[in-house]
């Protein structure tokens, strides 16, 4: 299975936890043999969106085209980030409006197509707050609007996530359980 990866941390520094479940994602996948991509938002130059114009011209970002082929190459689509404020950081989601453009990820018309069905997906999102907070007493919302509005728009099916929460407060011992958690999850292509 072809397993793209989107690290979609804004920080570049290594000892954000996000870095750390992305990489033991790749490294549980390639050891069961897939064949794995890495995208990394804090390595990525490109611009925000400003207009309706721009978001439906073609791009001249070489960034963008990187993220295009890694969503069309994907038959499997990982990507992990921070909740920020209820959903995932700007950045990532400027990034997510730049690759699913219409024409790439969608049929623009009266009948909108995703472009890019046939492809699975996994969302692993880290937080402050216990995960059973952000689902019973926020409703997830910044992530069913990823999963849905996003994801499921352009054709991605099914779509899972993991939640990590109190992920200031891990042990060093959880931690390194999520991470075998994660790779498995990896390695199952899941």
């Amino acid at each position: 299975m072809r397993i793209g990866i989107i690290d979609g941390h804004p920080d570049g520094d290594p000892a954000r936890f996000c870095h750390a479940l992305a990489d033991a994602y790749a490294d549980g996948a390639r050891q069961a043999g897939h064949e794995v991509r890495v995208l990394r938002l804090a390595d990525l130059d490109f611009p925000f969106l400003q207009d309706r114009a721009s978001w439906e011209a073609p791009h001249a970002c070489a960034d963008l085209a990187t993220a295009q082929d890694l969503a069309a190459w994907s038959e499997h689509l990982m990507i992990v980030h921070p909740l920020w404020l209820g959903a995932a950081p700007a950045r990532l989601k400027a990034l997510l409006e730049q690759m699913f453009r219409p024409g790439f990820a969608f049929r623009p018309g009266r009948n909108l197509t995703g472009r890019l069905a046939g492809r699975s997906a996994r969302i692993i999102v880290t937080m402050g707050m216990p995960a059973t907070v952000y689902c019973l007493w926020f409703g997830a919302h910044g992530l069913k609007a990823l999963k849905r509005n996003i994801l499921a728009f352009v054709g991605f099916r099914p779509i899972r996530d993991t939640l990590i929460g109190n992920v200031e407060g891990l042990t060093p011992a959880r931690r390194q359980a999520w991470l075998a958690s994660v790779g498995a999850l990896g390695a199952r292509g899941r």
